[in-house]
């Protein structure tokens, strides 16, 4: 190998360590998430407040019924929530996964349901990306 050869990789390598150290840095555990707190998830139902549920460790489900006979499935766990089974005929909101962090959302579009996961002392969650 040439000189300069090494002195790219040498360059790669400090670039892809500039990215990754901060992030192991300063990822944060569950426990720092919430610091003594637990986050809120919000449901609604066609835009009408449906319930509010605490997100603690302890495993829960809420089945949602819909006026028109449709349900939708909640799985509370770990911290965070996540549907589990619904019978809309698009099953998007299944894709959703297990969300725990402030801002993070669910939504059935087919059934109208949104849950949105709220801090109880008001805070926003932290920016994805600005679009410029």
């Amino acid at each position: 190998m040439k000189r300069g050869d090494i002195i790219l990789i040498g360059v790669v390598i400090v670039a892809a360590l500039a990215f990754m150290v901060p992030k192991w840095l300063f990822q944060n555990s569950s426990e720092n998430l919430h610091n003594g707190e637990n986050l809120v998830a919000v449901i609604t139902v066609n835009g009408e407040h449906y319930k509010s549920v605490e997100l603690t460790d302890k495993e829960q489900e809420i089945k949602i019924t819909t006026a028109d006979g449709h349900y939708n499935l909640l799985k509370v766990h770990d911290h965070g929530i996540e549907m589990i089974d619904a019978d809309c005929p698009d099953k998007v909101c299944l894709t959703f996964g297990f969300v725990n962090r402030n801002g993070d959302t669910i939504v059935c579009l087919p059934h109208r349901v949104l849950v949105e996961i709220v801090s109880p002392t008001g805070e926003e969650g932290d920016l994805d990306a600005v679009v410029g």
